[in-house]
């Protein structure tokens, strides 16, 4: 997946202003191959990054790092993200193509510890495949349920209501939707 998120990850850094130089603490979660959260810490010098995965997945997410030049502003919680605590005072949580593997009240919980861990006024930044309120628009995002009807116990795509319902839920505001330039994924931020 690297290779096809590293634009996406290039969009979503100059989208959340990484640019500004503003000191910032972020979380990836989830974070995979980190590059979400490293492209940050390459826009901005004065971002640290931690990535939360699996231990085997998050020596990827540390190669990376060390390859992009932020690793002395990289740390890393491994884990189960539904189970680790994720720790508080974030500016930024990253929940990057995570919360369509689960039902709606699994995003809520997750969005509740996104909103536990940021701190007043920090932003929650979540980017998924995002169907229309018809379901059937655009086709990318629509179709997309059927892949996590075949590779999850309960995933879907989300509509923006949706998203909005579920962050609104679990204490976060203010939900601003974003296409990227690829045309298939949206970048949504609430804020704590």
């Amino acid at each position: 997946m690297a290779p096809l998120m590293f634009m996406p990850a290039q969009e979503i850094a100059g989208m959340l202003g990484a640019e500004s130089g503003e000191p910032w603490k972020v979380l990836d979660v989830a974070g995979g191959h980190g590059l979400f959260g490293i492209t940050i810490a390459q826009k901005n010098r004065n971002a640290r990054v931690t990535t939360l995965d699996w231990p085997h997945v998050l020596e990827v997410a540390t190669e990376n790092a060390a390859r992009m030049g932020v690793s002395d502003r990289h740390a890393i919680i491994p884990g189960n993200a539904l189970a680790v605590d994720w720790g508080s005072g974030y500016d930024l949580v990253l929940l990057t193509n995570f919360l369509h593997h689960f039902d709606s009240a699994a995003c809520e919980e997750i969005l509740r510890k996104a909103e536990a861990a940021l701190k007043p006024g920090g932003r929650a930044a979540i980017l998924e495949f995002v169907p229309n309120d018809d379901r059937v628009s655009p086709a990318f995002a629509a179709c997309f349920p059927l892949v996590m009807l075949a590779n999850t116990p309960a995933g879907d795509a989300y509509t923006l209501s949706e998203i909005s319902a579920m962050a609104s839920a679990a204490g976060l505001s203010n939900p601003v939707a974003r296409p990227l330039s690829n045309g298939i994924q949206t970048l949504v931020v609430a804020v704590k």
